[in-house]
């Protein structure tokens, strides 16, 4: 079962250091936290039916002050059942452990102690805030999209400023769909409905599933469907809205059918699909296998020029910078996407090394002013780095590489989480 082995290995040991040490320099504008939540299953009764995600939660942080490596932790999300183990974010100035499906969130302290179970986006049929839950940056309110098996429907949750659930929009489905990530832009919401969804309580591919994208006002209203070639949908780099009656959504796809416990089987792109009132435009913005794209947060539900993914061992199809030898491709490299060029620049690491998700620091008003931060493993070390690459300089040698005391498993999502 490789997603308990190698890079995916559960660490069994909770861990606190302090005064890391650091190869380069890190950025003095970078203050604050970077955390990372991810699945860490220990104890698992039958490896061969383990899923991937299915196990604890487990938050990595460290602390960055005044071009110091504080401190780095990592904790259990310490909750009853499964906790949750998909994403870390901060919301009305508390920190939040997500997961999704009907598990509630949890709440973390400053050190990422868990405080205990909450209630963030609760609804009065039992819904809460889900794993994608995205925030606007012009109204601070945080949306989320969330799905329990079970139920025909999806609710569209909006949170105020201060954590309270502002309106909720209930949403008819054909059944309960996999919902892990939507899309939001200024005026609407939109979300798929695709052959990956729940047939009781087991999720699975449905292959006479049709596929079908939904475009909603994000103050409430009918959805709009429009009917696509069927496909599984991973994640959302960003959409927004064309000023034409159109909707842009730049998401990652895959052909299915799709394993929910082998996720590493299909072969991801990033795909741009425009949305009009006649139909749907689909085209391939980058056919090499990539995921966990991430954009300027600034830029969130705005039209962008720039965003970035991961070519990761999840996956283990080599990604080959355009114009180099197959002999050159990477098994793990975050990329670069200029959207306005239509150009992609890739930073590779070594062959053994493992690379997640990439977030975006900003340090400043352009789109693309600030640091790119990622746990990367290092095979030599048998533990991970913070690498932190320039935005601007993103081919370029790291700004600094913050080494670790333990590893980091590979996946799933996280935040950087500036000092206020």
């Amino acid at each position: 079962m490789k997603y308990l082995e190698g890079a995916f290995a559960p660490v069994t040991e909770e861990i606190t250091a302090f005064d890391l040490p650091v190869t380069g320099r890190i950025p003095a504008e970078l203050n604050g936290r970077y955390l990372r939540n991810g699945p860490n299953p220990l104890n698992v009764e039958d490896p061969a039916v383990h899923i991937w995600g299915m196990g604890q939660g487990m938050v990595h942080g460290v602390r960055l002050r005044d071009g110091r490596a504080e401190w780095y932790r990592n904790r259990f999300v310490r909750t009853p059942g499964f906790a949750p183990m998909v994403h870390v974010f901060e919301h009305a100035r508390r920190v939040f452990a997500l997961a999704e499906g009907g598990l509630p969130p949890a709440e973390l302290d400053a050190e990422l102690n868990t405080v205990g179970p909450c209630d963030l986006g609760g609804t009065a049929q039992g819904f809460t805030a889900g794993a994608h839950s995205k925030h606007d940056p012009l109204t601070g309110e945080l949306h989320s999209l969330s799905y329990m098996p079970g139920h025909d429907f999806v609710q569209h949750i909006v949170t105020d400023t201060g954590g309270n659930v502002a309106r909720t929009t209930t949403i008819p489905m054909t059944r309960t769909p996999f919902l892990h990530d939507f899309a939001l832009t200024g005026s609407h919401v939109v979300l798929w409905d695709t052959p990956l969804g729940f047939d009781g309580f087991e999720c699975r591919w449905l292959p006479g599933h049709p596929t079908r994208v939904g475009v909603m006002p994000r103050a409430g209203g009918e959805v709009r469907w429009v009917d696509v070639e069927p496909v599984h949908v991973s994640h959302t780099l960003n959409a927004y809205d064309d000023g034409d009656g159109s909707v842009v959504v730049d998401v990652v796809t895959a052909e299915g059918p799709f394993d929910p416990a082998d996720p590493g089987a299909i072969r991801p792109a990033l795909d741009r699909w425009t949305i009009t009132p006649d139909g749907i435009r689909q085209r391939r913005l980058d056919d090499r296998p990539q995921d966990f794209p991430r954009v300027n947060e600034a830029r969130a539900t705005l039209p962008y020029r720039y965003g970035y993914s991961a070519a990761t061992a999840l996956y283990g199809v080599p990604f080959t910078p355009e114009g180099k030898p197959s002999d050159d491709a990477f098994t793990n490299a975050l990329v670069k996407h200029d959207l306005e060029r239509g150009t992609a620049e890739v930073h590779g690491f070594g062959r053994d090394a493992a690379v997640g998700e990439a977030v975006f620091a900003g340090t400043g008003a352009g789109e693309d002013e600030g640091f790119l931060l990622t746990y990367v493993h290092d095979a030599e070390r048998g533990a991970a780095d913070l690498v932190i690459l320039s935005a601007q300089d993103f081919t370029g040698e790291a700004v600094a590489r913050i080494h670790l005391p333990a590893r980091v498993p590979l996946g799933l999502h996280g935040n950087w989480l500036p000092d206020r």
